[in-house]
């Protein structure tokens, strides 16, 4: 005996379609949260400026808060320096594990990549962090040198563009899942996919400085402010 279809039941396997706003809507409401943050944004720009100023200690301990963020967040990233920063300069693997060994993410593998980084940057550059990146005149020199530098361990495009725009250099884009949504929703670029590559990342960057000339809003501005809209916070 057949049994009875049960009038007015909806078929679980159905989902609801949810419109996103158009690039052009999702434009104007950027605009309208410039206008509101604005001011918030430029401070904290301000303050990233100041980070070259304290010397090279203040400039390596950003550099292990972008390796300590890499694949995590940016809370975990200021939460590890937190935890190390009295140490950082000179305590050796095993220290930096033991104090990272419990409610941090990476715990062994971060402590390692900041020892050798710190260790080679002793060794042949003397620790003249500030020194060193004011060498480079060419912006992506600098970047490359971070990224190519087999001594100089856990930093990507991303990271090394994080790490310069948090000691005050500009022009780097920070191109992380938040920023990459954003940009797709804005229409800037047709997909969120992850630049696997240079020639990518590069390729991305180009077009995200190219949308910030248009619409008027400074390119490290719009980093920020970007990925506020996704986070509800302005960090670094």
């Amino acid at each position: 005996m057949r049994k009875r279809r049960r009038k007015g039941k909806l078929n679980p396997t159905r989902k609801k379609t949810v419109a996103r706003p158009s690039p052009a809507a999702t434009l104007e409401a950027l605009k309208d949260d410039y206008r509101w943050k604005r001011g918030e944004v430029q401070s904290r720009l301000n303050e990233f400026q100041q980070i070259f100023k304290k010397g090279d200690a203040a400039i390596f301990k950003e550099l292990c808060f972008c390796i300590a963020a890499a694949n995590s967040s940016a809370e975990m990233g200021m939460k590890t320096v937190d935890a190390i920063q009295d140490i950082v300069l000179e305590a050796d693997l095993a220290t930096l594990q033991d104090r990272l060994r419990h409610g941090f993410r990476y715990k062994r593998k971060r402590p390692s990549y900041i020892v050798h980084t710190r260790d080679y940057l002793k060794k042949e550059h003397d620790f003249k962090l500030g020194r060193l990146l004011q060498s480079f005149s060419d912006p992506d020199a600098r970047r490359d040198f971070l990224v190519f530098n087999r001594d100089i361990k856990g930093i990507g495009f991303k990271e090394a563009s994080h790490f310069l725009r948090n000691i005050g250099y500009r022009g780097y884009a920070i191109l992380d899942k938040h920023i990459l949504n954003c940009l797709a929703e804005l229409g800037v670029i047709r997909r969120n996919r992850k630049p696997l590559n240079p020639r990518r990342y590069r390729r991305i960057e180009r077009k995200m400085r190219a949308f910030a000339d248009r619409i008027g809003i400074d390119m490290d501005e719009l980093d920020l402010l970007l990925w506020s809209r996704k986070t509800g916070k302005i960090l670094k």
